[in-house]
């Protein structure tokens, strides 16, 4: 005990707990706890405190020294293999990309032409998987979406509505099986004769069943079965048998209809068969699943077509911005030569050159930023490559070719209004789970009932010594002809009642169905309500985009002028050259926060689109459902011989639809909101927007680039 005092004081010096330990054994020592008390607590700290080092010390037994398993092969790291298909337009651009670019010159480059529309017509065409702007393909592959999405869902084997009717599907089973009895009796032997009692039992039998059932929608159960056993005993207590083997068997028919829990088209197309309280898996549940999953793929598309968008205009401003900053890089170099001639000819200052040449530098560096940068030329056309599926570099620069919007969009807001919380396709989503979630609470409700079954059986029965044979040898010759002649028939009917009393389970999933119902309600509401923001905020966007569009037009012909100015007192040696130097600085400034304004607009145009939940069609994006293989057309040319169109549709009872019919997510939309403002300097678009032409901004000055203001 005094060696581990010892070793535990010495360990506590060296533990991060020595002081907590201290004013421990400083309040024991105080008198607050009894004298034993404190000597098996200091015992109990200093064992802990000495535990790893006493188990270091005990020596390694023949479990420690043997190489294990997994220690050199089992958790080693291989690599897969895996079958090798052929190439994909993924997989060649993959392999095909050449040396990045960083600082080449771009027009010694071949340029490739695009428009945005063949940008996004590649994105969405190039790859089964629909790439985005970060990547996540990489990082987290089971998040991305594909266009396999909406058909896994389908033949999902569980939650597809293939699944779900697969569940009134017929069903066959069959069985066959043999068997030898040789078994010592408990009873005493006895032989009277005609009357033989045997200590044993020798016997060979045989036993055949098949069964063919069916569900149906309603609930109901029909089966048809037929059994055959065989018997051949051996031991002397049957002699008294007609035949030393037989045939026994018959073939029933059996039909099973619930009248309370289980019955109706209603319930068995929302839960299916199954009757257990809260779990749903019908036909109707199964496609409402299929149709959240083909709204999933829609959003997926409109995120690829909106990083498509939006990849494309930061490419275009990223060649105004270089074209902007080499006009400014040549601005300064010849402001740098001049200030070069004037020093040489001994009329300039040592500290104007410093100056000059300072900028040109800076203006270098940002032209290398421009190309070579995270957001430079080549790393934006880099990224619209990886959207549209094209390789990372193949020697030549992509170029757009789409002009950018420079006029004035104006939407009708209470139109607009009413498409985004009708056409978004996040409402539309939660929608149909609402939609769900009322099929649910409908079955939860119609399975608050006890099971009331109604069961009817007929048998045919027969015997023979034969399974089949001649009919002219007597009576029970053969199975099937007793079994035929119909001599022998048996039925049953009745009732099965099975009650749950108090029903806790089934109200528990009312209950719960009633919770799930407002919780996707109260979702729907917050949806349409965040939505609605959303669009108040991308119309906000649009107003104040194009406003600054037009105050960096205007502040851009400003420096223009400012640096004419300037230029004009430098040279005559009436101004300084800071100022010079600061207002080429500014005209760079301000015709590069054009152009990103310029795009801003573009980008802010799209956003209020995808709030609308018109991008698709503004992008003329149309979804559609892949072509049909040929055993398909085959299968469905097959099945529609036998359909015959209804005489009198009105007659016939047709269950509630789950859809109010066909949505097209692409369709143009109309508006006559603003038809009165159109006048004709203006336009209407067929999609709801009027496009408004502005006034120029100053009479005689026209935009820096590709647009003009007419």
């Amino acid at each position: 005990m005094r060696f581990l005092q010892r070793h535990a004081r010495v360990q506590s010096t060296r533990s991060v707990t020595a002081p907590v330990q201290t004013r421990r054994r400083a309040w024991i020592n105080a008198g607050r706890l009894p004298a034993r008390v404190a000597k098996w607590m200091t015992g109990a700290v200093m064992v802990s405190s000495v535990g790893c080092g006493l188990l270091h010390k005990i020596p390694d037994g023949p479990h420690d020294t043997k190489t294990s398993y997994h220690d050199n092969f089992g958790m080693r790291i291989e690599y897969p293999e895996v079958a090798e298909c052929a190439a994909t337009p993924a997989s060649a651009a993959a392999s095909a990309a050449a040396a990045p670019l960083a600082l080449e010159d771009p027009a010694n480059l071949p340029a490739r032409e695009m428009s945005l529309e063949e940008a996004i017509n590649l994105a969405v065409s190039q790859s089964p998987i629909l790439r985005n702007i970060g990547g996540t393909v990489v990082s987290a592959p089971a998040a991305t979406s594909s266009i396999y999405d909406p058909a896994l869902a389908s033949a999902n084997p569980a939650l597809g509505p293939e699944a779900a009717l697969s569940a009134f599907d017929a069903q066959y089973s069959q069985q066959l099986f043999w068997n030898n009895i040789d078994r010592p009796l408990n009873r005493q032997p006895f032989d009277a004769g005609a009357f033989v009692i045997a200590p044993f039992s020798q016997s060979q039998n045989a036993t055949f069943s098949a069964e063919l059932s069916k569900q149906s929608a309603t609930g109901a159960s029909f089966a048809l079965r037929h059994v055959v056993n065989y018997a051949r005993n051996q031991d002397p207590s049957v002699a008294a048998q007609v035949f030393p083997s037989d045939f026994t068997g018959w073939v029933e028919a059996e039909w099973r209809q619930p009248f309370l829990q289980g019955a109706g088209t209603t319930f068995n197309r929302i839960a299916g068969p199954t009757t257990v309280p809260g779990q749903y898996n019908g036909v109707l549940i199964g496609r409402v699943t299929e149709d959240v999953a083909l709204a999933d793929f829609e959003a997926s598309i409109i995120q690829l077509v909106a990083d498509v968008e939006e990849a494309y205009w930061d490419l275009f401003t990223a060649y105004r911005v270089l074209d902007t900053v080499v006009r400014g890089r040549e601005s300064a170099l010849q402001t740098f030569q001049y200030q070069q001639v004037r020093l040489e000819v001994g009329t300039g200052r040592r500290d104007e050159e410093a100056q000059a040449r300072s900028q040109y530098y800076q203006f270098q560096a940002q032209v290398e930023s421009s190309l070579g940068g995270t957001t430079g030329l080549y790393a934006l056309e880099q990224r619209l490559r990886y959207l549209v599926g094209l390789p990372a570099t193949d020697g030549q620069l992509i170029r757009p070719t789409t002009s950018p919007t420079d006029v004035r969009v104006v939407f009708d807001w209470n139109s607009a209004l009413g498409q985004s919380l009708d056409r978004r396709v996040e409402v539309r989503r939660q929608r149909f789970n609402v939609k769900r979630r009322e099929l649910e609470l409908t079955a939860a409700r119609l399975n608050l009932r006890p099971r009331l079954d109604f069961l009817g059986q007929y048998r045919w029965r027969g015997l023979g010594n034969h399974l089949i044979g001649d009919t002219d040898k007597g009576a029970l010759d053969n199975l099937y002809d007793s079994i035929s002649d119909g001599n022998y028939q048996e039925w049953q009917a009745g009732l099965e009642l099975q009650l749950p009393v108090g029903m806790r389970l089934a109200s528990v999933a009312v209950s719960h169905a009633k919770l799930n119902l407002k919780r996707e309600r109260a979702l729907l509401s917050e949806t349409e309500l965040r939505i609605s923001h959303d669009l108040s905020n991308a119309a906000r966007q649009i107003a104040l985009t194009h406003q600054l569009l037009e105050t960096n037009y205007n502040r851009y012909m400003a420096d223009l002028r400012q640096v004419d100015v300037l230029l004009r007192r430098y040279r005559d040696g009436t101004d300084n050259i800071n100022f010079l130097l600061q207002a080429q600085r500014q005209v760079v400034a301000s015709e590069a926060e054009f152009y990103r304004a310029l795009s801003d607009y573009n980008l802010a145009i799209r956003d209020f689109h995808r709030n609308k939940g018109s991008l698709l069609a503004y992008n003329h994006v149309h979804l559609a459902e892949g072509p049909w293989t040929a055993g398909a057309r085959h299968d469905a040319y097959e099945v529609g011989r036998f359909l015959t169109p209804r005489r009198n549709p009105g007659d016939v009872y047709v269950p509630r639809p789950l859809t109010s019919g066909e949505f097209e997510p692409s369709e143009i939309q109309s508006t006559s909101a603003m038809q009165g403002m159109i006048a004709d300097e203006g336009m209407l678009d067929t999609d709801g927007v009027v496009e408004i032409y502005t006034e120029p901004l100053e009479q005689g000055l026209q935009w820096e680039g590709d647009a003009t203001v007419e």
